[in-house]
C-alpha cells in the first residue's frame, strides 16, 4: 500500500520536482493538443511559422534598413532582422502563451488535481516547435549569406534556454495574477507590442542615440538579443556584464515566476 505524506509548504514554497515529473504525461498532453488545435484546419500549416519572421523582416529592412538607414553591425539587414527576430518570437512567444494558459484552462484547473504549474510549462512545447522550424530557416540563410559566426555559436543553446527562462518567468507571474485581475489579458499584449519597438530587435544597439542608451541597457532582452547576434551573426562580443547578465537575469526572472506562481495556486480553484 502507497503512502502519501502531505507536509505544509516550506518558506519558498517552491514545486517538488518530483511531482511534477511523476505528472509529466498531463503537460504532454496539454502540449499536444496546443499543437494540433493551433495548426488544425490551416491551408498551409506550419509554414505560418516562417510568415511571421520573414514578413517581420521584410518590413523593418524596408523602414529602418532602406528608409531610416540604421545601422545592422555590418551584417545584411534581412538576415540581421530575421535572426533578431527569432530571438523575439521566442520571447513574446512564451510570454502570452504561457499567460493565458491557467485561464484557458480552467474549467480543468478547477476540477482536476495536478500540479497546476505543468499547465503553462506545458505551452512551451508549441513555441518551440515554431521556433525550431524558423531557427532551421535562419541556418539556411546564414549559408545564404556566407555569414559564419565562428565558435560563438556554441553558445546558442544557452541564450535560448535563457530567452525561454525569462519569457517562462514573466509568463508564470502573469498566468497566476491573471486569475484574480484579467486586466493583465489586455495590458500585456499592449506591453509586448510596446516592448517589440522598445527592444533593438530591428536594429542595432549602436543606433541608439547615446541619452537613451542607459534605457535599453535597462532591459535584460537587449543584453540577450547582443549576446543572440553575437553567436548567430559573429557581431562584436558584448561586454562581460551583458554576457553574465543575460544568464542571471534569465535564472532571476525564471525563479521569481515560479515563486509567485506558487504564492497563488491554492487559490486558483476559488477564484478563476
Amino acid at each position: 500500500m502507497t503512502r502519501t505524506v502531505i507536509t505544509p509548504p516550506g518558506r519558498l514554497n517552491l514545486p517538488d520536482p518530483r511531482e511534477l515529473w511523476e505528472a509529466r504525461e498531463v503537460a504532454y498532453r496539454f502540449g499536444q493538443r496546443d499543437v494540433v488545435l493551433r495548426y488544425r484546419q490551416t491551408a498551409v500549416g506550419v509554414a505560418w511559422v516562417l510568415l511571421q519572421p520573414l514578413a517581420s523582416a521584410g518590413i523593418f529592412t524596408v523602414v529602418f534598413g532602406n528608409v531610416a538607414k540604421l545601422p545592422s553591425d555590418g551584417v545584411p539587414y534581412f538576415l540581421f532582422s530575421f535572426i533578431s527576430m527569432l530571438a523575439w518570437t521566442l520571447f513574446s512567444g512564451v510570454v502570452s502563451r504561457a499567460s493565458s494558459s491557467v485561464i484557458g484552462n480552467q474549467a480543468l484547473v478547477s476540477k482536476v488535481f495536478f500540479p497546476r504549474m505543468l499547465v503553462p510549462l506545458s505551452t512551451l512545447f508549441s513555441v518551440l516547435l515554431d521556433f525550431a522550424v524558423a531557427f532551421v530557416l535562419g541556418i539556411v540563410l546564414l549559408i545564404t549569406y556566407g555569414v559564419d559566426p565562428g565558435w560563438p555559436m556554441l553558445l546558442v543553446p544557452l541564450w535560448i534556454l535563457m530567452v525561454l527562462g525569462l519569457g517562462l518567468g514573466i509568463g508564470l507571474a502573469a498566468s497566476a495574477i491573471m486569475v484574480k485581475y484579467r486586466d493583465v489579458a489586455y495590458v500585456l499584449p499592449w506591453l509586448l507590442q510596446i516592448g517589440l519597438y522598445a527592444t533593438p530587435v530591428a536594429y542595432s544597439l549602436s543606433a541608439v542615440p547615446g541619452k537613451y542608451h542607459w534605457l535599453f541597457l535597462a532591459n535584460p532582452m537587449s543584453w540577450l538579443l547582443e549576446c543572440f547576434r553575437w553567436s548567430m551573426l559573429g557581431t562584436a562580443m558584448p561586454p562581460l556584464w551583458q554576457i553574465l547578465g543575460s544568464v542571471a537575469a534569465g535564472v532571476l526572472v525564471l525563479f521569481g515566476g515560479v515563486l509567485v506562481f506558487q504564492s497563488r495556486e491554492r487559490v486558483f480553484a476559488d477564484l478563476i
